[in-house]
């Protein structure tokens, strides 16, 4: 399992080095276009506080992201680099201060990544997944956790990483 795991990170991350020492996170400029990352934070905002989940729903496709049918996002941190990179199923329900990256910024270089979550799929509040992670159909992430693996379908998982609790 741990072997094809490793190999699902490598197919959906993808790592760029910078040629230069120093720290990534100066350089984000050259990474995206700072008027757009701009645009995608006012617009991932203002999500947080309409009430209308239709209406979110509308915005955050217009950032590009994949958002399926009846998905209720209650004021979670999405990526402000590369929301396109989210793809949401159908019927989920992501709690309060989630985060989902599709990016993380390492010293000297950097990781992106798609986020895929399938479909009736439940993450509880203050829940973080990280780049390059696939969460599969019908599955449950308890609240407090770090997402840092797949996520096979069906599974209950929690904690520090995640780990399977239950089916």
């Amino acid at each position: 399992m741990e072997k094809e795991n490793k190999k699902f990170f490598k197919r959906m991350t993808t790592c760029f080095r910078f040629p230069e020492e120093g720290k990534s996170i100066r350089k984000w400029k050259k990474i995206r276009y700072p008027l757009r990352v701009l645009f995608n934070f006012l617009i991932i905002t203002l999500c947080k506080f309409l009430p209308d989940k239709e209406f979110k729903n509308i915005l955050y496709r217009r950032l590009g992201m994949k958002i399926g049918r009846n998905v209720r996002i209650f004021g979670a941190n999405l990526d402000i680099f590369f929301p396109e990179l989210i793809e949401i199923g159908d019927n989920c329900t992501i709690g309060a201060y989630a985060t989902i990256l599709t990016h993380e910024f390492l010293n000297g270089h950097y990781k992106k990544g798609r986020v895929k979550i399938g479909n009736n799929v439940m993450i509880g509040a203050v829940t973080l997944v990280l780049p390059g992670i696939e969460i599969g159909d019908n599955s449950t992430v308890a609240a407090y956790s770090l997402v840092n693996k797949n996520v096979k379908p069906g599974a209950f998982v929690g904690g520090v990483p995640v780990k399977e609790i239950g089916k």
